[in-house]
């Protein structure tokens, strides 16, 4: 079962039949100030689906609901990669067969989760139709390096937030997307290291018992990371900041974040509930 962790005080366990399929949702195409939704033919979530619920908790559990950014923040748009195109259903075709390749190796679970990318709306848009590339913008996003992507937990989404770029009127984009991690190594910030240590590892974190973020390297960026929803957002107190300290202003404001995330429960949904590929 693939899980996404909310820092919500109700555990929910969720079934196939329950979650709206692609099309059972509002097919209408709606931009909302994204340019890409309609030349790829993204599927808008209604607001007051249980999908839309679902992860709205998700991202704001993910922001702090004790902070006053989740305040700050707002959902303006959810869509949903349906991957129509020749290659959209060829990268989800990929990630059906790894996900199994992987579950083989590693004796049955491909330990495939959720988690967050955030990144420029254009490098957004590029991704949703051509899948991840070599990051040549790595200055600017300190998730994309040339030899690997850094995605959020499920539970951190704020991390995903602030490597996002807003524009002028504060509108950024998030991807949620499911991510195949299969037997985890640490690798450290200074690390040199552009692949897995050895065939036993898969993915990379920052820290196994609790990681703020999942590392794929290249090789596997568009084989093991399958984006599955656009997430529009305004936050306008991210006008021009970069990062953490600078988007609060004040220490305070992060240290009541963090306690949220210690008193999560777990939003439980059976894999491919989602996002189907």
């Amino acid at each position: 079962m693939n899980q996404i962790v909310v820092e919500d005080q109700v555990s929910v366990t969720i079934g196939d039949d329950q979650i709206p399929c692609a099309t059972s949702g509002s097919n209408e195409i709606d931009s909302d100030g994204l340019e890409f939704v309609v030349k790829n033919g993204l599927a808008k979530i209604q607001e007051s689906s249980l999908e839309d619920f679902i992860i709205r908790t998700s991202f704001f559990s993910g922001m702090g609901q004790n902070s006053g950014l989740a305040k700050k923040t707002k959902i303006v748009a959810i869509h949903k990669n349906l991957n129509s195109s020749w290659s959209g259903k060829a990268r989800a075709q990929s990630f059906q067969v790894f996900s199994k390749a992987v579950a083989d190796k590693c004796g049955g679970d491909a330990n495939v989760k959720y988690a967050w990318y955030g990144a420029a709306s254009d490098e957004i848009s590029d991704i949703v139709m051509h899948g991840f590339s070599w990051c040549l913008k790595a200055d600017g996003n300190r998730d994309c390096s040339r030899h690997s992507i850094s995605l959020s937990p499920a539970k951190f989404s704020f991390d995903s937030v602030l490597s996002s770029e807003v524009d002028e009127n504060g509108l950024g984009l998030l991807l949620l997307c499911r991510v195949i991690l299969g037997k985890q190594e640490v690798v450290t910030a200074d690390s040199n290291q552009f692949h897995p240590s050895s065939p036993e590892f898969d993915s990379s974190v920052d820290d196994l018992s609790a990681p703020r973020k999942y590392i794929v390297w290249s090789p596997y960026m568009n084989s093991h990371i399958l984006p599955c929803y656009i997430i529009s957002f305004e936050a306008p107190y991210l006008r021009g900041k970069k990062d953490f300290q600078a988007a609060t202003d004040t220490k305070s404001e992060r240290n009541s974040w963090k306690p949220v995330v210690s008193c999560c429960s777990q939003l439980v949904l059976k894999q491919g509930a989602l996002c189907r590929s």
